[in-house]
């Protein structure tokens, strides 16, 4: 063999510097020869390039072979050695460790868990990590990209130049990976791609990027795996121990950008939102939080549904160990905290997953499976083993570093029907002709199956507004698996019911009957989402019909049967208090309102109802059951008047609920009770500490040994208007022992 074997090819000294090699590590570094060490490098800009061994002496003075700076030279009869690379140029000089004399990080277990879609921690693995790796610190990236040409990594510390650092291709797994030496936290960076067809495609951000810049930048960000000294085992132990279907859960949904904004607008960071937030909720006595999506994501308008980033926590608020203070505050305040998840589809930018690697590689290959028209986005290939993973992984990354008590998934609807939104000839069927995506609706079970067996306590919840069977029914019973399901014909027969004049809904009153009808069907919560208060729709209180008096009469009204009915609550930020205006996400609520007492009324209402929701078994311990209800008066549509008994796990301390959804005053109104005695009035929405007209049964009605119906007791009530009462047995009080008594 001569000694000009050991020379780099001309076609890849030529591919090398104009970054279209695909196999840089074959040619870059040390490449042991017969004849000894070849070393190799490209350093744009420099004249000449030194190889120093370990006491940083020069053994070697490499030859330039390019003009652009490409350098080799040959270390005679020498093997394998540790070295840097010191350059010169005109500019100055400048040492560093050569990234291509670095063996691969990632293993051959990581290939064959990815490629069969089981690496749970995924992310433990993709992304920006700052590792030591063989004896240097520096940062190790990993991007898939299985059918590119060519991967490099670029950022402020290359000069966003794709020919310095071009990655090593793993075979098995279409996986690129690079070790880069001295590198640190805090560097923005994208990934470099030419595509299959061999065109350049725009800078990809990073899709395991734990850390982004604000927006309207777009570059990923060294940050690292988050990491935190957690305080909230107290809290996890008790989530743990907790059937969420038998425990309260009123949840107190936030979009944290327009909460509240600091001065001149500005968002407020994750400390400030926990300062603030954190104890509005505590005092109103809401269980949970649930928060609009807080992945990172480019548009304000989006709200965080069309997120880009599904590792990192928005930018707008902080950073990552921000977000997670936010959360183990919330934790130490018995506060749980659920995130909006979206795996139904991701935004078409160009810096994100669309065509990735220059292919349909996240998205499904086919568009009348692969693109939302609704939204003009892209839908996931759910089929695709390496997609379900990353997604899964995601899932699990959030509940696993940053302790989230549940995911609330998003537009799980569009995920399950392949003609969701779509006309005749704009979608495939399924073989056997069905509409069923089937591959979504594995990925849905395999996750929730995942969710549950990974973090004990933690609950999934579907916002999926069809009647498809099994939504929140164990995968084992042939069921998706989520924990709860979003009532959403519950929420719009009663919005409707409830934006009719009072005169008008006794032709109505099945929209508030209906629903008890499927109640049991699934796990459900109740929720009056921001969906319902945007695009034209109003507040809650706009809703409403007649002059302010009524209209909070009306909400308080509501808010009072929601939470008597069976199913868990949710409601949006700034009803609590009755935000008149619909919701800006430009813009924080209007706080400014609770000067005036109506709002401050209703935010006391909901404070209270909330204490009573949450102490009153009979409220919440059989929500999923039918034999937590039972209706006591459903037929008088005259009235407007609704009647039904929530029962506990013995059915000791029934609690009634009765609402007047008329603003006429119902006196000596006969109610069904389940025992004779005293019953006390514990919540009336016509309090007049709450803005009512103070009319109410002066703390408690006795119930006479008469059956009425199905229920073996009587009493006489005084129904306020526009009101909810309830009514729970004074255990203290020996039952009504009294002869019959006619009350003809």
């Amino acid at each position: 063999m001569s000694t000009a074997d050991w020379r780099a090819k001309p076609e890849d000294v030529a591919a090398i510097v104009d970054a279209r090699h695909g196999d840089a590590f074959a040619v870059l570094g040390p490449h042991e020869t017969p004849v000894g060490l070849a070393i190799r490098a490209f350093i744009p800009g420099a004249a000449n390039v030194d190889i120093l061994d370990k006491e940083r002496r020069a053994v070697l003075t490499l030859e330039r072979v390019h003009g652009d700076g490409f350098f080799e030279g040959l270390a005679q009869g020498r093997g394998r050695f540790p070295y840097r690379l010191r350059a010169k140029s005109d500019a100055g000089e400048w040492e560093f460790a050569d990234p291509y004399a670095f063996g691969p990080t990632l293993g051959a277990l990581d290939d064959h868990l990815l490629v069969e879609g089981a690496h749970r921690k995924l992310y433990e693995r993709l992304g920006a990590h700052p590792i030591r790796h063989e004896g240097a610190d520096g940062v190790r990236f990993a991007v898939w990209a299985p059918n590119a040409q060519r991967v490099s990594v670029v950022g402020d510390f290359n000069q966003w130049d794709g020919r310095r650092c071009p990655m090593r291709k793993r075979i098995d797994s279409g996986v690129w990976e690079i070790f880069l030496p001295a590198l640190g936290r805090g560097e923005n960076y994208k990934f470099e791609i030419i595509g299959v067809d061999g065109a350049l495609l725009p800078l990809k951000a990073d899709p395991f990027a734990f850390q982004s810049e604000l927006r309207p930048s777009t570059a990923s960000v060294i940050a690292g795996l988050p990491d935190f000294a957690w305080s909230d085992s107290e809290h996890l132990e008790a989530r743990a121990s907790v059937d969420p279907r038998r425990a309260p859960m009123a949840i107190y949904e936030v979009h944290l950008p327009s909460w509240r904004r600091g001065e001149g607008g500005r968002f407020l960071t994750y400390d400030e939102l926990a300062d603030a937030l954190i104890p509005h909720v505590v005092d109103m006595g809401f269980t949970h939080i649930e928060l609009l999506p807080i992945c990172e994501h480019p548009l304000d308008a989006s709200w965080g549904y069309q997120p880009i980033g599904l590792y990192a926590p928005t930018s707008r608020h902080g950073d990552a160990a921000g977000f997670q203070r936010f959360v183990d505050r919330a934790h130490r305040a018995g506060v749980g905290v659920v995130l909006d998840w979206v795996p139904a589809h991701f935004p078409t930018d160009a810096h994100g997953l669309a065509r990735f690697d220059g292919t349909a590689l996240y998205e499904h290959p086919d568009p009348r499976r692969g693109f939302h028209p609704d939204w003009n986005t892209a839908i996931y290939d759910y089929g695709r083993r390496e997609v379900a993973n990353f997604l899964i992984a995601n899932a699990l990354y959030w509940l696993e570093r940053f302790h989230i008590d549940g995911l609330r998934v998003d537009a799980v609807a569009s995920m399950l029907y392949l003609d969701y939104s779509r006309k005749s000839g704009e979608w495939a069927p399924n073989p056997d002709g069905g509409n069923d995506n089937r591959d979504a609706a594995h990925f849905l079970r395999r996750t929730n199956e995942l969710v549950y067996a990974s973090c004990p306590g933690a609950v999934t919840i579907a916002e999926e507004s069809t009647a498809w069977a099994g939504v929140s029914h164990p995968t084992s019973a042939g069921g998706l698996g989520f924990g709860f399901k979003w009532n959403m014909g519950w929420m719009n027969d009663t919005l409707a019911y409830m934006a009719a004049d009072p005169v008008h809904r006794k032709y109505r009153h099945d929209k508030l009957t209906f629903g008890l009808l499927y109640a049991f069907s699934e796990n459900f919560v109740l929720p009056l989402s921001h969906d319902e208060v945007v695009h034209g729709k109003g507040s809650i209180i706009a809703k409403m019909p007649g002059d302010e008096w009524r209209k909070f009469a009306n909400a308080r009204a509501l808010y009072g049967f929601m939470w008597g009915h069976p199913g868990k609550k949710l409601l949006f930020m700034g009803q609590e208090f009755g935000q008149t205006r619909e919701w800006n996400f430009d813009a924080g609520l209007d706080w400014g309102l609770l000067d005036h007492a109506p709002h401050r009324g209703l935010r006391d209402f909901l404070r209270d109802l909330n204490r009573i929701y949450r102490s009153r078994e009979a409220l919440h311990a059989r929500d999923c059951e039918a034999e937590g209800f039972q209706w006591i008066v459903v037929d008088d549509a005259d009235n407007s008047v609704f009647a039904f008994a929530r029962f506990g796990e013995d059915r000791a301390r029934p609690v009634v609920v009765v609402a007047n959804f008329t603003p006429v005053v119902r006196e000596r109104y006969r109610l069904g009770l389940p025992r004779a005695g005293r019953w006390r009035e514990i919540v009336n929405s016509d309090a007049a500490i709450y803005g009512g007209s103070g009319l109410g049964n002066l703390g408690a009605v006795e119930a006479a040994p008469q059956a009425r119906g199905d229920f073996p007791a009587v009493a006489e009530i005084l129904l306020p208007p526009l009101a909810t009462l309830y009514f729970e047995f004074d255990e203290v009080r020996y039952p009504f022992e009294s002869t019959r008594v006619d009350m003809s």
